[in-house]
C-alpha cells in the first residue's frame, strides 16, 4: 500500500508507536495544513521517540504526494491549479470564491459525458484517499478552505472507497462541516446505498442535465441506466435522511437542454422535493460542438422555475477566462507537451433527438 492511501499513513505511524490520539493529531494537522510541531506542549512530553523522529520525513512524504505544475488565477477570484501526482499524472483542483474548493477524485473519467473534456480519454487511474486530502492541504497553504466539493475530474461513485475515506477525514479532523462536503455524482445506485452508512454524511449533488431519459443517454452515454425519475426518487430519500437539500446540477447547452419542454419537465420532477436547482451555462470548449445559451435566456429560465416553485440558482462556472471547464487545463498541458493540435479521439457529429411536447402533471 502506497502513501496515496490514508490507511497507509495510519499503518506507518502505528508501526512507530502511535496511539489513536497521535494518529488523529497527525491527520488533523496535515489536513489543516499546519506544522506537525504545532501546539504548546513539547512533542517529547507525549509522543513516542520513533514517531517524533519520523515527523520531518513524514511531512516531506505527505507534501510530496503532489506538486504544483501550474497556477491560473481568474478574474472572479477563483484559481485553477494543475497538480502533478507522484507517478507523473496530473489533475485539476480549483479554489472557488467564498472559501470553496473543488477536488478531483479520478484522473480521467469513465462516464464519457459528451460535453466534458475530462472523459475524452477514459479513466486513467483512481485518485487515492490521501491524494484527495492532499489537494485540500495544498489549497489551505494558499487560501482558506471551508467547503469541499467533489466536482472536479472524475466520477466519485466510481472511486467510492477512496472518496468516502477522504470525506471521513475531512469531516472529522479536517474541520469541514458535513453539509459543506458535497459529493457530486451522475447518479449511481451504489451512492444511495453507501452514503447513508458513512460516519460523515455529505451533502449530495446530482448531475441531472435533462429530464428526458433518451437525451440523458446521449449526453452521459456510460452513466448508470437510471431514469431522471429514478434518480430524483432515490436522491429525495437521502435528502430526508440527512436534512440537506439535493443540489441538482444542470449544465445549460444551447439548443440541447434549454427548451420550454425541459422547464416543464423540471417542474414535474422537482415540485415539492427537498431540492435546489443549480443552472450553470456551459463553459465552451473549442473542440466540442456545444455552446452556452445567452445569459438573458439562462436568467429567464431561472426566473421561470422560481415562479413555478423550484428554488433555482443561476451560476457562472468558475475560471471561465482561464480554460475553466473540467479537464481543460490538463488537456491543454498534455497537448502542449506533444506540440500538436488538440484532437478529440473518435469524435463524430452528435445528433440529438428532438423532444416530444412535455406533459405537465
Amino acid at each position: 500500500m502506497t502513501m496515496s492511501q490514508i490507511q497507509a499513513i495510519r499503518e506507518r505511524v502505528r508501526r512507530l508507536g502511535a496511539r489513536p490520539a497521535h494518529e488523529l493529531r497527525i491527520l488533523r494537522l496535515w489536513a489543516q495544513a499546519k506544522p506537525q510541531n504545532s501546539g504548546r506542549r513539547p512533542l517529547e512530553s507525549f509522543m513516542p521517540t520513533a514517531l517524533r523522529e519520523d515527523l520531518a520525513q513524514l511531512t516531506e512524504d505527505l507534501n510530496g504526494l503532489l506538486r504544483l505544475q501550474s497556477a491560473h488565477p481568474a478574474e472572479d477570484g477563483s484559481v485553477r491549479w494543475l497538480l502533478a501526482l507522484q507517478d507523473g499524472q496530473t489533475l485539476e483542483t480549483v479554489g472557488l470564491p467564498r472559501d470553496g474548493l473543488c477536488v478531483s477524485s479520478q484522473v480521467g473519467c469513465a462516464v464519457g459525458c459528451v460535453f466534458c473534456m475530462t472523459g475524452r480519454d477514459g479513466l486513467i487511474r483512481q485518485v487515492g484517499s490521501a491524494e484527495i486530502v492532499a489537494q485540500v492541504a495544498f489549497a489551505r497553504l494558499h487560501r482558506p478552505v471551508k467547503k469541499v466539493v467533489f466536482m472536479g475530474m472524475g466520477e466519485p461513485a466510481h472511486n467510492l472507497d477512496n472518496v468516502m475515506e477522504a470525506i471521513e477525514v475531512l469531516g472529522t479532523v479536517g474541520n469541514i462541516a458535513h453539509k459543506s462536503l458535497v459529493f457530486s455524482t451522475v447518479g449511481d445506485p451504489r451512492v444511495f446505498e453507501r452514503l447513508p452508512m458513512g460516519l460523515v454524511k455529505p451533502a449530495l449533488a446530482v448531475s441531472l442535465h435533462t429530464t428526458r431519459a433518451d437525451l440523458r443517454a446521449q449526453l452521459l452515454p456510460r452513466a448508470p441506466k437510471m431514469s431522471p425519475e429514478e434518480l430524483v426518487e432515490a436522491a429525495e430519500v437521502y435528502a430526508r435522511q440527512t436534512g440537506y437539500p439535493i443540489q441538482y446540477q444542470w449544465t445549460l447547452l444551447e439548443g440541447v437542454n434549454d427548451s420550454e419542454e425541459e422547464l416543464e419537465g423540471i417542474v414535474r420532477l422537482l415540485k415539492g422535493k427537498y431540492a435546489l436547482m443549480n443552472m450553470i451555462p456551459y463553459n465552451a470548449i473549442d473542440d466540442l460542438p456545444f455552446k452556452r445559451p445567452s445569459w438573458e435566456r439562462a436568467a429567464e429560465m431561472a426566473r421561470t422555475l422560481h415562479r413555478r416553485g423550484i428554488l433555482t440558482k443561476l451560476r457562472n462556472s468558475a475560471g471561465q477566462d482561464v480554460e475553466g471547464g473540467c479537464g481543460q487545463l490538463r488537456a491543454r498541458e498534455l497537448q502542449s507537451a506533444l506540440n500538436g493540435p488538440l484532437v478529440m479521439n473518435g469524435t463524430s457529429p452528435i445528433h440529438f433527438v428532438k423532444a416530444k411536447p412535455a406533459t405537465v402533471l
